[in-house]
């Protein structure tokens, strides 16, 4: 039930735990792991593998055995499990067919993670006579589980209309003009623009490489929610700290209240397809989760489960024995989606349209329509009364 990017349960590729600037962290010394880290809280919600110069010639098959041995190295520290990983894999390889791949299917099974707790990320140049080996390679590898993703976005010899035939999950923008954009605003145009044409087509944006407090400023101005890099590394004390900008609320927000992505709490998620029965099983396991929201392969959310109803109808006469292993979606309502930068007022009249499911979870998304997780109406409550004291 892992899935990128989430912590624990989570599908979602979003937040961890709370809204803070501070989230603690998982241990990351092993060598080649740098965390990712979600800008809007704090959290490091996965793991990038570095293995080396990965390189752009040859078969690429020598790169898969090393970057294979580093998955191996990796699932020795229990710790780094649950996060999932983002893996660099060179063109070639994909180029080359399954076979050359296979050193690394092996090793994500033998250390445990399944496809669908690993990204991908193409890196390297290619052939024109390549393109088709290389698109048909990326729907296999999408078949079996894996999330794609395209590197170095900005300096590399890809093509920007590889974003549309490839559809990646994720996009990550090159270092090197990360590197540069404090300096040179021209770079910065071409930073900001390509973040704009990955959201556009639908991808997540990671920049990597962040160093300084100006470069993650600039990022974040571009919209961009993911970053990794040496600003963004644990501390002694295992803990990220994500330098917030200090923005004045304006004064309609002081009227409505904070935005519902300051509430935001985790959302456990699950593909359309599951069954009733692995709902039953995730409630079961956990008393505290109060609803399970249905996510198509792009994290859209499509059907929401709250707790009480669901259980009810399982429990009652026939109710397992009818719905038990058929997909959960049957009995889901309809999603109550709200955008992040929903005020908290707003929120609420969102909630009070359907008196039956007043006290029902809302789904946060993102821009793009995307799970972000969930906000409780109970604290959204509480909000307000303080608001009027």
């Amino acid at each position: 039930m892992v899935h990128p990017f989430p912590v624990s349960t989570n599908t979602q590729l979003l937040p961890p735990t709370t809204a803070t600037a501070t989230a603690a962290a998982p241990p990351v010394s092993v060598a080649g792991i740098t965390p990712i880290v979600d800008l809007d809280t704090g959290g490091v919600i996965a793991l990038q593998a570095i293995g080396g110069d990965l390189g752009y010639g040859g078969s690429g098959h020598g790169d898969v055995v090393a970057l294979a041995r580093l998955v191996l190295d990796i699932s020795r520290n229990e710790a780094l499990l649950p996060l999932p990983l983002v893996l660099t894999l060179p063109t070639a390889a994909v180029v080359s067919g399954s076979a050359a791949l296979a050193p690394l299917h092996e090793a994500l099974r033998v250390s445990g993670r399944r496809p669908r707790e690993v990204i991908l990320m193409l890196k390297g140049g290619f052939s024109e006579v390549d393109r088709r080996a290389l698109i048909m390679g990326v729907e296999g590898l999408r078949a079996v589980g894996y999330l794609i993703a395209v590197g170095e976005v900005g300096t590399a010899h890809v093509p920007l209309d590889l974003l549309t035939d490839v559809s990646p999950y994720l996009t990550v923008l090159s270092p090197e003009l990360i590197a540069r954009v404090p300096r040179d605003q021209r770079r910065a145009a071409l930073g900001e623009s390509l973040a704009a044409l990955a959201r556009n087509v639908g991808a997540h944006v990671l920049a990597p490489g962040v160093t300084t407090e100006v470069q993650l400023a600039t990022v974040r101005g571009w919209g961009v929610r993911l970053a990794q890099g040496p600003l963004l590394v644990p501390g002694p004390s295992g803990r990220v700290h994500v330098p917030l900008p200090v923005v004045e609320p304006e004064p309609v927000q002081l009227l409505l209240g904070p935005r519902v992505q300051e509430f935001l709490l985790p959302a456990v998620t699950l593909p359309e397809e599951a069954t009733a029965e692995e709902i039953v099983e995730i409630f079961s396991s956990e008393p505290s989760i109060t609803s399970v929201i249905l996510v198509d392969e792009y994290q859209r959310p499509k059907g929401s489960l709250d707790r009480s109803r669901f259980l009810l109808s399982i429990a009652s006469r026939f109710g397992h024995a009818l719905h038990g292993k058929k997909p959960a979606i049957r009995l889901a309502d309809s999603v109550r989606a709200v955008p992040k930068t929903t005020p908290a007022i707003a929120a609420m009249q969102v909630a009070g349209r359907d008196t039956e499911r007043v006290y029902d979870d809302l789904v946060v998304t993102d821009e793009v329509g995307r799970c972000m997780g969930i906000v409780r109406v109970s604290d959204l409550i509480r909000q307000v009364a303080a608001m009027q004291h």
